[in-house]
């Protein structure tokens, strides 16, 4: 495992950055009593600034990964930095200020904060897809951590696409037709306003669909998957058989597949305009679908490999 010194510096430092307005934002949220759109107005850059730490250092590690396109990786790695910090300093700048940042078109100076938000979300999911494309490329020994690696960091981008579906009007928003003249255009939540009961630390809508929930799973795939990897690895020496390289892959292969069905069936739900703690039959049975198919994958995975017979196996076995 390559040293943490050789990870991505630019990276790192906007990760130590938002470990910094994590705590700030923590403060903020105790001596800061004032509430926007239903929410302390201190939480959306404590859950961003939390979000970033783990995205960031998960990147700068898998740059250290990269055989070929090293120079490109780094510069992707840096557009990706520089277009997350500059997002964060306009989410923070708008709380300084008291007023929304996302969907925000109250006045021409919001409109443009919130469009040059919009492009630093495109550049960094474009900063990520080069990074993903370069994971494709590289030599990784291992098949499971390059399993890991790379179908991590595409459910990521899907996950993070998910988060241009906000930006649009919602059918509520186009059928009163001020678009023109709305303070707010676009919305988290489907079916219901943002700002209604929610669920507590996440903010999620329990009245609802909330497109944040497949926003946020989808996007930490990026370290849940690999970290998965990790813990087989860890527990191989009190498990054998997972110390099977084979076995290891074929539980990865699971694991990926599996992650990318609930990413999708979340997204589903919520572009029904349905909570995720009030799921419809539909959504239950869908669920039950992919818990058994993990389940049977799982239980096939972790079947012991045959041992394949070599020609000289069977010589000595007709010899004896």
């Amino acid at each position: 495992m390559p040293s943490w010194r050789s990870w991505h510096r630019p990276l790192v430092l906007f990760a130590a950055a938002m470990a910094v307005m994590a705590v700030i934002s923590g403060v903020g949220l105790l001596v800061d009593d004032r509430v926007l759109a239903g929410s302390a107005i201190w939480f959306k850059p404590f859950k961003f600034a939390v979000s970033f730490v783990a995205y960031a250092l998960a990147l700068a590690w898998m740059l250290t990964l990269l055989t070929r396109g090293r120079r490109t990786g780094w510069w992707a790695g840096t557009v990706v930095a520089v277009s997350s910090l500059a997002e964060m300093a306009i989410i923070t700048a708008q709380v300084v200020r008291g007023k929304r940042s996302h969907f925000n078109h109250a006045t021409p100076f919001d409109e443009r904060l919130f469009t040059a938000m919009g492009i630093t979300v495109a550049v960094l999911w474009t900063g990520t897809l080069v990074i993903a494309v370069l994971l494709l490329r590289a030599r990784i020994q291992d098949r499971a951590a390059a399993l890991a690696i790379r179908s991590g960091v595409f459910i990521a981008l899907v996950g993070a696409g998910i988060g241009f579906l906000m930006t649009q009007p919602t059918p509520e928003q186009r059928a009163a037709g001020n678009l023109d003249t709305a303070d707010v255009i676009g919305a988290h939540s489907v079916g219901v306003p943002d700002g209604g009961p929610s669920m507590p630390l996440t903010g999620w809508s329990t009245t609802g669909g909330d497109l944040r929930i497949p926003h946020f799973v989808g996007m930490h795939a990026l370290q849940l998957l690999p970290l998965l990897l990790l813990a087989l690895v860890t527990l191989a020496p009190r498990f054998p058989r997972l110390g099977d390289p084979r076995v290891r892959l074929r539980l990865m292969r699971v694991a990926s597949g599996s992650y990318a069905a609930v990413v999708a069936l979340i997204a589903w739900q919520a572009l029904r305009g349905q909570s995720l703690i009030h799921p419809d039959g539909a959504t239950l049975t869908a669920a039950s679908l992919v818990l058994a198919a993990t389940a049977a994958g799982t239980y096939a995975a972790l079947r012991p490999t045959p041992v394949l017979r070599t020609t000289d196996s069977v010589e000595k076995e007709l010899l004896s």
